[in-house]
């Protein structure tokens, strides 16, 4: 048997083979400001998605507070609150709604009526469950409701 002769280019492949520590931190450095990028991204779309999503349930809690009205002439009042749309009648045998929503973040929407000069209003009180706020802290109520519904027109 002939013995294996290790010539400078062989050692120099073996070598080059695998990563150095240098290089292994780079990639770990560029994977990190990626996945920063696509976090920062994302989380903005997440939080729009969720003010829309305050927005189409306002929408259909607004309707069944008309359709309520329609079938009783009168409006719920604060104190029977949303869980009056879910009242069985002959005209809806399942209810108005068959379910009440609750927000993005699994709070109930607010009912109040009267308020001020309208009949009702139905308020998100944002993430953050209390008055005022910005961004997903923010209260939306009809009002930013019709807003919309006028931008649309």
């Amino acid at each position: 048997m002939r013995a294996q002769r290790h010539s400078s280019t062989d050692t120099a492949r073996s070598r080059r083979r695998g990563l150095t520590l240098l290089e292994v931190m780079v990639v770990v450095v560029i994977l990190g400001l990626l996945a920063t990028a696509v976090v920062i991204n994302v989380t903005g779309h997440l939080s729009r998605g969720k003010s829309q999503r305050v927005l189409m349930d306002l929408a259909t809690l607004r309707d069944g507070v008309e359709f309520y009205k329609l079938e009783f002439e009168t409006y719920p009042t604060s104190s029977e609150g949303l869980k009056a749309l879910l009242t069985k009648t002959q005209n809806y045998p399942n209810g108005i709604l068959s379910a009440v929503p609750k927000d993005p973040w699994g709070k109930p929407y607010l009912y109040q009526s009267p308020a001020g000069t309208r009949p009702y209003d139905i308020l998100c009180l944002g993430r953050d469950g209390r008055e005022g706020g910005e961004g997903e802290d923010a209260d939306l109520s009809l009002d930013d409701l019709h807003g919309r519904d006028a931008d649309e027109e």
